[in-house]
């Protein structure tokens, strides 16, 4: 999402886009209908490791290491190979995006940063910084253009600004946009699409949309599959109002998918079943 010549309030433009709006309701009342459910009042903190474990899980699958839950729920050591790695990164960042709210409208990139150290959990010179012209991207299941090293800085740069000086688009919209320029960018040599699905839960938790991370859309994303993501994200970095709108569209409904998962492990506890 280019910044140049925008308006004062480009997300909120976004907002108005066609269906957009019914989007950002149809999420709303999804979300509304966990956090009313009664089992929130009393054990809201084990709604929130469920879903923190199950959100992982669905980041992880998109990555290319799609685990049974039960699988993640078990395991221990994940250095064993490629795919344990992945799943690890994507346990690691859930559990790092909550600890990084309050430094993330005023330090969006440091934040970012950080995500990429904890992902990649290496300490190699590309770690914890933007990719330098030559460097290669592993994102082996993301095969869009690659913007080179100077369009990702200035790009960072504008999407930082944007967090920074805040906006009246609806939560979903900036999350949207969020995980979009991200995946887009490939800003990092590696784990670019664990970090842009924690960034896009980081904003629905910091806008207040999901304070108590109960509505994971990496489930839903998960869910909906790889193909339609992958889909989706070309309607994204196509620029177009329809492609904005449908990307919009498609990590609202990821978002919905989320919120029902916890809706169902409500249920569970409720019946003393999980």
């Amino acid at each position: 999402m280019s910044t140049t010549g925008a308006t004062a309030d480009p997300l909120a433009t976004l907002g108005s886009l066609p269906g957009v709006a019914e989007s950002v309701e149809t999420v709303r009342k999804a979300v509304d209908r966990v956090y009313g459910h009664r089992i929130m009042r009393r054990r809201s903190n084990a709604v929130t490791s469920e879903a923190a474990l199950r959100g992982a899980r669905g980041s992880a699958a998109l990555s290319g290491a799609d685990w049974a839950l039960e699988e993640v729920r078990r395991r221990t050591d994940f250095s064993a190979d490629a795919e344990a790695r992945v799943v690890g990164g994507a346990l690691r960042l859930t559990a790092e995006a909550g600890q990084l709210l309050s430094i993330w409208r005023q330090s969006p990139l440091r934040v970012l940063a950080r995500l990429h150290l904890v992902a990649a959990a290496s300490e190699g010179p590309e770690t914890g910084r933007p990719r330098q012209a030559g460097e290669a991207v592993d994102e082996p299941l993301v095969e869009l253009p690659l913007p080179d090293a100077p369009e990702v800085s200035g790009r960072l740069e504008g999407l930082a600004d944007l967090i920074i000086a805040g906006s009246a688009a609806p939560a979903l919209v900036t999350a949207a946009v969020v995980h979009g320029e991200l995946l887009a960018l490939r800003p990092f040599t590696s784990h670019n699409g664990l970090i842009a699905r924690a960034a896009e839960r980081i904003v629905l938790i910091d806008s207040g949309l999901d304070p108590k991370a109960v509505c994971p859309a990496e489930v839903g994303h998960g869910e909906l599959g790889r193909a339609a993501y992958l889909a989706a994200l070309e309607g994204y970095v196509s620029g177009t109002p329809e492609g904005m709108a449908a990307w919009i569209a498609h990590c609202g409904r990821a978002v919905e998918l989320g919120a029902r998962e916890s809706t169902a492990v409500c249920e569970a506890l409720q019946r003393g079943a999980a």
